[in-house]
């Protein structure tokens, strides 16, 4: 029996398409004019070519901050991934339990970056803050103004905090949707408590992990609000990401051609290590 295909619904997403295409391509398209151009004001423009890329590539600056990119994107997935699974393991599947512990992780999901950037500043700040105050008391010589690995540290807990509850909420969806059948079946073949998590749950949470990772992934590697807030990239430039220093770049030093092919092979990271993720974890998932 062939599908019937109905054309129509196309109409209406159309409107949406044509919003996105708006406020998408027009900006992108003049990013792209601005790096490939220079300007010493008044509007006046001189092609440049691939100069600005070249400089780019070739730059300490960059590759400097893309290596503090790349760790700081790895540390988050090898530490909210795990913690997200064992937390959504723990919660509650029925009972009152249910809604406390759900309301409890969407809580840090609903505060604005900046909010969570200002309550940490606030936070970690030894003279005022609990954690700051805290670790002093304690006799910790804790100061992330001051201490690449106290501000380094001060941030990664901060993106914990704030982004494990997403993954906790997708592989709680994803353990929920498992039929009691499963679990009854292991408990009759006398399966263990990691057995059951290998071979029943893990496949079930593999979708869920894949889009928990490709979040996560994409939002730490774009990181920019939290950080500046609280540290400003400092101290020096321990925890000037790419996007802090392309902030930097354009707005600080208003070197706009420099900062559009930055923003560009940002953008081509980004997409290729995403694509990569994808493609690797989905391979994955056809040979199992």
């Amino acid at each position: 029996m062939e599908r019937t295909w109905n054309n129509k619904a196309w109409f209406m997403v159309l409107p949406v398409l044509l919003l996105v295409a708006f406020s998408a391509i027009i900006p992108l398209m003049t990013v792209v004019n601005y790096s490939v151009q220079d300007t010493f004001g008044n509007n006046v423009f001189f092609w440049a070519g691939s100069e600005w890329f070249e400089e780019i590539l070739h730059s300490d600056r960059f590759w400097e901050a893309m290596a503090r990119n790349l760790a700081f994107s790895a540390i988050i997935l090898i530490i909210e991934i795990p913690l997200g699974i064992f937390i959504a393991l723990n919660m509650p599947k029925k009972g009152w339990g249910v809604p406390v512990c759900l309301v409890l992780m969407a809580l840090p999901l609903l505060i604005p970056w900046n909010v969570v950037g200002t309550i940490w500043q606030v936070f970690g700040r030894v003279d005022i803050g609990l954690l700051g105050y805290t670790l002093r008391a304690l006799g910790f010589n804790y100061n992330y103004v001051n201490d690449p690995f106290d501000a380094w540290v001060t941030v990664i807990v901060m993106d914990v905090w704030h982004w494990t509850s997403l993954v906790v909420l997708l592989c709680y969806a994803g353990l929920v949707s498992i039929p009691d059948a499963y679990y009854q079946a292991a408990k009759i073949d006398g399966a263990s408590r990691w057995a059951i998590f290998r071979y029943i749950q893990l496949p079930k949470m593999n979708r869920v992990l894949l889009i928990a990772v490709l979040l996560r992934f994409m939002d730490s590697f774009m990181i920019y609000t939290e950080p500046f807030v609280v540290t400003g990239g400092g101290p020096g430039n321990t925890t000037t990401f790419l996007s802090i220093d392309l902030v930097k770049l354009a707005i600080g030093e208003f070197n706009l051609g420099e900062a559009a092919a930055m923003s560009i092979v940002y953008f081509l990271i980004i997409m290729l290590l995403s694509w990569v993720f994808y493609t690797v974890m989905t391979a994955y998932d056809a040979e199992r």
